[in-house]
């Protein structure tokens, strides 16, 4: 179809490449309306497709990153009590019931929106709103997410509920460290990022360094891909890829041998144990395999 190659070419103008399969998910996302979970390994570029979606769509990036502990005041609302006390005692002479200076300091005015509250009370565009990491959160909170991601609708004890004019394009991440829900799954679409083959990422290192070494840059990408075969503690993602490309790029090196591997180790191994074990299998066999390949 020609608008999902449109959206290939502007993620491509945009710096992401993004194949067919993801390309067609985002346009039926963006035109069936409903949000999209994307799950992967960390690293993959899971955000980075909510950041470019956002630029493509020409319209704000709200983000939510979860955590644990995440509550409603932090990702929803929170009232403004200075100014509702101030108020209080503004209205302290004012001959007005108790229910009707209830409803006063309860209004509008002294609503605090978080990033979910801001993403659905745009008058003018729909945003693309990113849930970072919602495996991080509690269940307690995905249970609370349903009712946003079925009816782009939020409900305030004290206030009432408030639907979204325009419905934000919501896409959510995770890393599967907990199982979600099946409420959850079935509210979104859902695609699984995996780590590119090598032609892919091999693009994904030229789109980003055009001037760099083509030995280097293969003989980088063949080897990340040896790395993520080693069951290491933090297995190295694109993000790994890019920062050791640009890494050995920036001293100068045209090829990848033990002491170049040795000294930008740092820009693709995230822990000593990692490290540690890379050291005793030993630099010069993980460069065969990877030459082998």
């Amino acid at each position: 179809m020609t608008e999902i190659k449109s959206i290939q070419d502007s993620f491509d103008a945009l710096g992401y490449v993004v194949d067919q399969e993801l390309a067609t998910i985002l346009f039926l996302m963006t035109n069936l309306q409903k949000p999209l979970l994307l799950e992967g390994h960390p690293g993959v570029g899971k955000t980075e497709v909510a950041n470019i979606l956002a630029a493509h769509l020409g319209t704000e990036l709200i983000r939510l990153q979860c955590y644990e502990g995440l509550d409603v005041h932090s990702a929803v609302y929170e009232w403004n009590y200075q100014k509702q006390l101030l108020s209080i005692k503004i209205q302290e002479s004012n001959e007005k019931t108790d229910t009707e200076k209830e409803k006063h300091i309860f209004g509008k005015d002294f609503l605090m929106p978080r990033p979910l509250l801001k993403a659905i009370s745009g008058k003018d565009k729909p945003p693309v709103l990113l849930i970072d990491e919602i495996d991080r959160a509690d269940e307690e909170f995905e249970a609370f997410l349903l009712e946003l991601l079925s009816a782009y609708q939020i409900s305030i004890p004290e206030f009432g509920t408030i639907k979204a004019t325009h419905p934000p394009y919501v896409i959510l991440t995770s890393n599967r460290t907990r199982e979600l829900s099946d409420a959850l799954r079935r509210r979104c679409l859902y695609h699984w990022v995996n780590y590119p083959d090598f032609d892919k990422e091999l693009k994904i290192v030229h789109k980003h360094l055009p001037d760099i070494d083509q030995k280097l840059s293969a003989q980088v990408v063949r080897t990340i891909n040896v790395l993520r075969n080693k069951k290491l503690e933090k297995s190295p993602g694109i993000s790994e890829t890019l920062d050791w490309a640009m890494s050995l790029h920036a001293l100068g090196k045209k090829k990848l041998d033990e002491e170049s591997f040795t000294i930008t180790q740092g820009s693709v191994l995230k822990s000593y144990s990692d490290m540690e074990k890379i050291k005793t299998e030993g630099v010069a066999n993980i460069l065969e395999q990877s030459n082998s390949n």
